[in-house]
């Protein structure tokens, strides 16, 4: 594999990494983690119209710019970094990636223009009281009407940004195996509610459906094909996000380690902290090499997916909590104040180790898909 990014995606790099340090800054993040909609809905579709993010993935007959996964997660990383509070891996890679892979070519052309200016935001809901995030895991129930429609009855719950979503695609079994449907934000019966979590600058959110009104996506036979397919294609992407959060919370570490002095010298110069921060920097760096090996696989429709997306996951997740303990650790105990953002990075990686399910469900996924 070529791991060497070519011009154009090092130019987005550097033009997302200047707009975030523009426009979300510390300060900023703070404010918007304390918004009713934990997000800046001016700066999202600023993200969607002047800088074409949200629509990365999508092709230009939709409105986007048809670049695919290792763009995204480059995206992905730069807003790890910054710690952007965005609807970004619900809408610009969940949602999307589920329209762009299933066959419903009519509800793409419905949604996918307004997902690539930042005009509407999407969700997909999968899991339920379980936390699974398996097809076992799938209790939530749809009914068909004799006008062709559905109705669906249940839960989700750690539904990314559910609360403030526009459309949620909601995997539900059917009496002919399991189907995604299309279910609008404000439909009758639906009840949403955000949850409180430890992440503030992430929302989730609880979904009850009594009777909700649904209309189902077209795929060939059962869908949860499709649905590991998507699973697959978050995983990778968050674990480039993991990688910025790892990253920028060594860079804060090393920067500290040199200014702050003891008995007469920078605590930089401490072999404990050199050979803790040199163990750090080993992981990063490893795991940004998994995380885009896994993202250039989805990108190139490789087989071996599966396993580099849950291999990336799972080595991504320990070494995104390793950085932040150990920017805590070396900050002492400024690094455990609130007014510091050390906390908010840390909060971020143990979060994000559980989303999409923990290192343990990864490894186990990724034993039997090599068949050990």
């Amino acid at each position: 594999m070529d791991f060497a990014f070519d011009d154009a995606q090092e130019e987005l790099r550097r033009t997302v990494r200047a707009f975030l340090e523009e426009t979300a800054p510390e300060a900023e993040t703070r404010r918007v983690m304390e918004t009713a909609a934990g997000y800046d809905p001016a700066l999202w579709r600023r993200m969607g119209t002047e800088l074409g993010l949200q629509g990365l993935a999508i092709p230009e007959r939709h409105g986007g710019a048809g670049a695919g996964p290792v763009e995204v997660g480059l995206v992905m990383e730069e807003m790890g970094r910054a710690l952007l509070c965005a609807p970004y891996l619900a809408s610009a890679v969940q949602a999307t990636t589920t329209l762009l892979h299933g066959d419903d070519e009519e509800a793409r052309s419905d949604l996918l223009p307004g997902l690539a200016s930042g005009d509407r935001v999407a969700t997909l809901a999968l899991t339920e009281d379980t936390a699974r995030w398996d097809r076992e895991g799938v209790a939530l129930t749809a009914r068909p009407q004799e006008d062709g429609g559905w109705l669906l009855n249940g839960h989700k719950t750690f539904v990314l940004d559910g609360a403030q979503a526009d459309v949620i695609l909601t995997i539900a079994e059917t009496p002919g195996g399991i189907g995604i449907f299309r279910v609008d934000g404000g439909a009758p019966g639906l009840i949403r509610t955000a949850l409180t979590t430890l992440d503030p600058t992430r929302r989730q959110a609880r979904l009850e459906y009594r009777d909700v009104p649904a209309r189902r996506l077209r795929t060939a036979g059962d869908a949860w094909g499709l649905v590991e397919l998507v699973l697959h294609h978050s995983a990778a992407a968050l674990a480039a996000e993991q990688v910025g959060v790892a990253s920028r919370a060594l860079e804060t570490a090393v920067e500290y380690a040199k200014v702050r002095h003891q008995f007469g010298r920078a605590i930089g110069s401490f072999q404990a902290v050199k050979h803790l921060l040199a163990d750090v920097l080993m992981e990063v760096e490893s795991a940004r090499a998994a995380a885009y090996a896994a993202l250039l696989s989805a990108q190139q429709g490789g087989t071996d997916l599966p396993a580099m997306a849950s291999l990336a996951k799972s080595f991504c997740s320990d070494a995104c909590l390793q950085a932040t303990q150990g920017s805590i650790q070396v900050h002492g105990g400024i690094g455990f104040t609130w007014e510091h953002p050390a906390h908010l990075y840390f909060k971020r990686a143990k979060t994000s180790q559980l989303l999409l399910g923990d290192p343990a469900h990864h490894r186990e996924l990724l034993a039997r898909t090599i068949g050990v």
